[in-house]
């Protein structure tokens, strides 16, 4: 099922971090502090995660802002940052950018039509909190904690990419149904495989998502951003790949084969491997076209 932002609002409100009055107002916050940065935001809310999975180093962190209301406030930049307890002053801050969820353009059926992202150095594992305040004529802030574990749950850059033998139109007889849920069906992204690829030593981009059933409301945009980068690159060696979450695409057989080799906590997932088999990058979640064509620029070709 997917679930309302006004829903999700009201869930992360009542997980303890975001209303207008929160336990910690019962003491004064030490000054420079995150907890000051955050009182003095206006409206005080939990952040709704897009990202989750993080180990040290840059981290790409997404997430929407919403008031009490269920409204997404994003104007197009917001200040992060980031401290170690929220009595702590933040030892990092960078601007977060809104970046559009699937292809602009494109409606997506989903309550938000972008989501910010923001690149921060966290240098070691640990429990931290990560504060965002929305640039503009807006008084809100947004709080959540950021779990950094010593390894990533999902393959890591710069490991080898597993060679799996993921279904193609021509292995399965062209049976469209068996290899994705998106409508229409995206054919091109359906040719090949991540075990072909890796063999033909070919830079490649591989998304794990399904369309239909989607319960994070970014994923089936995900494939259409693959498919509309993917056009971009039709004089070149990369190759783009879609891959299903579900056994036989249906949610109660549970996760599929190449879901479990791939090693995935949630999805949707996309990766960018080069010509030496190695992960170049990842993201979890929404990744905007401008995103995926830089990332493709700067590590596949």
């Amino acid at each position: 099922m997917r679930a309302s932002l006004a829903a999700l609002a009201l869930i992360a409100l009542a997980a303890g971090c975001g209303s207008k009055t929160s336990p910690s107002k019962r003491s004064v916050p030490t000054p420079g502090s995150l907890e000051a940065l955050w009182r003095n935001s206006g409206e005080s809310v939990s952040l709704i995660p897009g990202t989750s999975d993080y180990s040290p180093g840059e981290l790409r962190i997404s997430f929407l802002v919403v008031n009490s209301h269920g409204r997404v406030i994003a104007p197009p930049r917001a200040r992060v940052w980031v401290a170690r307890s929220l009595r702590a002053k933040p030892f990092t801050e960078a601007i977060a950018r809104l970046e559009p969820i699937g292809v602009p353009g494109v409606s997506t059926g989903a309550d938000a039509r972008s989501i910010y992202v923001a690149h921060v150095r966290v240098p070691e594992p640990g429990s931290y909190y990560v504060l965002a305040r929305p640039l503009g004529n807006v008084r809100i802030g947004g709080i959540r904690d950021l779990v950094v574990r010593s390894t990533t749950a999902s393959p890591a850059v710069g490991s080898r990419a597993y060679p799996s033998r993921t279904p193609t139109l021509a292995s399965t007889g062209g049976r469209i149904s068996a290899l994705t849920t998106r409508v229409p069906p995206d054919r091109a992204l359906l040719q090949t495989s991540i075990a072909a690829a890796l063999a033909a030593r070919d830079p490649f981009v591989v998304t794990f998502a399904t369309p239909r059933y989607c319960v994070s409301r970014t994923c089936g945009p995900v494939v259409d951003v693959v498919d509309a980068v993917r056009k971009r690159y039709a004089g070149t060696r990369v190759r783009f790949i879609h891959v299903e979450i579900y056994e036989g695409n249906d949610p109660r057989k549970g996760e599929n084969r190449w879901v479990r080799q791939w090693h995935l906590p949630n999805e949707p997932w996309t990766f960018l491997v080069g010509r030496d088999g190695r992960i170049k990058a990842k993201f979890q979640g929404s990744v905007s076209t401008r995103e995926l064509n830089a990332a493709i620029r700067r590590f596949l070709l």
